[in-house]
C-alpha cells in the first residue's frame, strides 16, 4: 500500500500526486490496463470532499491532480483508490503482490502559475516520455479528452460517448485561478 502523503492541506487545495509501480510489471499503457484504471478512477473520482480532476497514465507511473477538504481525507481516499487499482491490475495481469512502491510523491499546489504548470505537465506527460500521439496531439491515456483546459477545441475519436473518469474542480485555483496564465496549448512541451 502506498505511503501516506505528507502534504499539508489547510483547506481544499489541489495536490499533484505521482505513484510509481514496482519493477517488473507490465506497462500501464495498454488498452486493457487503461480500461481498468478508468473504471477505478470513475469509482473514486468523487468521494466526499475528494475529487480526481486530472490524470496521466504512463508505462510505470501515474500522475494525478486531486482536491480534498483536508489531509486526512486526501490520504484515506488515495489509499483506497490505490488499493482498488492494485487489486484490479493484479486480476488483469493474473498475479499477486504489490503493484505500487512504498511511497508516492505529492505536492500541494498553492499558486495559480504552479497549478497551471502542473496541469500542463500532467496533460503533456506522454510527450516527455516519448510516446507518439498521432494526428490529434492529445494523450488518450490522460484526462486530456475530457478536460476543459485546452486552448483549442478538441475531440478524440472513439471517446465522445465514454463517461469521463474525472470531475470538475471546485477549488478556485483549479477552476479559475490558473487561467490567469493562459489555457494549455496542444503544442506545448512539458517542463
Amino acid at each position: 500500500m502506498p505511503h501516506v502523503p505528507r502534504a499539508r492541506l489547510s483547506g481544499r487545495e489541489p495536490v499533484l500526486v505521482t505513484a510509481r509501480l514496482v519493477g517488473g510489471l507490465p506497462s500501464l499503457r495498454s488498452g486493457a490496463a487503461r480500461e481498468v484504471l478508468w473504471r477505478q478512477f470513475r469509482r473514486y473520482r468523487r468521494r466526499g470532499g475528494f475529487r480526481l480532476v486530472e490524470f496521466s497514465i504512463q508505462g510505470n507511473h501515474l500522475h494525478l491532480i486531486v482536491e480534498a477538504r483536508h489531509r486526512k481525507e486526501c490520504t484515506r481516499r488515495l489509499q483506497g483508490m490505490f488499493v482498488a487499482v492494485a487489486r484490479a491490475l493484479n486480476r488483469l495481469w493474473w498475479r499477486r503482490g504489490r503493484v505500487f512502491g512504498d511511497r508516492f510523491h505529492d505536492r500541494v499546489l498553492v499558486a495559480p502559475r504552479q497549478v497551471r504548470n502542473a496541469i500542463a505537465y500532467v496533460l503533456h506527460n506522454a510527450k516527455k516520455h516519448g510516446h507518439r500521439l498521432g494526428r490529434v496531439p492529445i494523450d488518450s491515456y490522460s484526462s486530456g479528452p475530457w478536460t476543459c483546459c485546452w486552448r483549442q477545441r478538441v475531440s478524440v475519436r472513439g471517446l465522445d460517448g465514454v463517461e469521463p473518469p474525472i470531475v470538475e474542480a471546485r477549488t478556485w485555483l483549479l477552476r479559475t485561478g490558473w487561467r490567469r496564465h493562459g489555457l494549455v496549448d496542444l503544442t506545448e512541451r512539458p517542463g
